[in-house]
């Protein structure tokens, strides 16, 4: 794939009690995100008015495609049902929330468009544009697991940790995805390592939420994501990481 500007594009979206702010998130990806073929909403099993919210707006809009978990299983598996749903080129995954803005998810894929990148980074640290000032703790934290990462996969990442991850579609409609919880951001990172594949990053703006708000993330979740940091890169192998591993890139 050499610059195919018009590669379908999929948006998965894991939800878990938004009702706030998803109506708000779809409307802007349906009106930002260019090439859209679809939008997969996961709702996690949310408790407050999220699938009522996903119900009224799904019955209006033909792009999106829906499912609800019965039990309450993580943002990993979230994105693990949705990537199995997925039909378009080319992925990427949105938050529900307002955290990252829907606008710019056409600056993170547009190296894959270009035909550069089989893997795009969306990073809130490569250059400092809009950021919302908030947690000094989260960011020594994002720091310091994206060193532990970058150690052990020789990639140069500056944010391990950021949504807006894009993919080729076979790359990660192959991956074997099996940690749980918000395991999936270091546990992707390790396998397209593995992989060799064209890795881009570029600068995306961060509206992070207090935990009033809404965050979620805890640091719990930072101390798993270290064993996943160690596990998925020291004893998972390629072949052990997709299935079946994309021809182009059987060597």
């Amino acid at each position: 794939m050499r610059g195919a500007p018009n590669l379908n594009v999929s948006v998965v979206v894991p939800v878990y009690n938004e009702e706030s702010t998803l109506e708000t998130i779809i409307s802007r990806v349906r009106a930002d995100v260019p090439n859209l073929f679809e939008i997969i909403l996961v709702d996690d099993c949310s408790h407050d008015n999220t699938p009522q919210v996903i119900q009224r707006i799904s019955a209006s809009e033909p792009l999106i495609r829906t499912v609800r978990h019965e039990t309450n299983q993580g943002k990993t598996a979230a994105l693990k049902t949705a990537f199995a749903m997925v039909k378009g080129d080319v992925v990427i995954v949105q938050d529900a929330d307002l955290e990252y803005d829907p606008a710019e998810i056409k600056h993170v894929i547009q190296p894959i468009l270009d035909g550069h990148a089989d893997v795009v980074y969306g990073s809130r640290f490569l250059v400092r544009r809009a950021a919302r000032v908030v947690y000094f703790y989260h960011y020594l934290a994002n720091k310091f697991l994206t060193f532990l990462s970058n150690a052990l996969t020789n990639l140069n990442m500056t944010d391990v940790e950021t949504c807006y991850k894009a993919f080729r579609t076979p790359i990660i409609c192959n991956m074997l995805i099996e940690s749980s919880g918000f395991g999936f951001e270091v546990e992707v990172t390790a396998k397209i390592a593995k992989l060799h594949c064209r890795v881009y990053e570029v600068p995306i703006s961060y509206y992070g939420r207090t935990y009033d708000e809404g965050k979620k993330i805890g640091t719990k979740d930072g101390i798993a994501a270290i064993f996943y940091i160690l596990y998925y890169n020291l004893f998972i192998s390629l072949s052990g990481s997709f299935a079946p591993v994309p021809d182009e890139f059987v060597h």
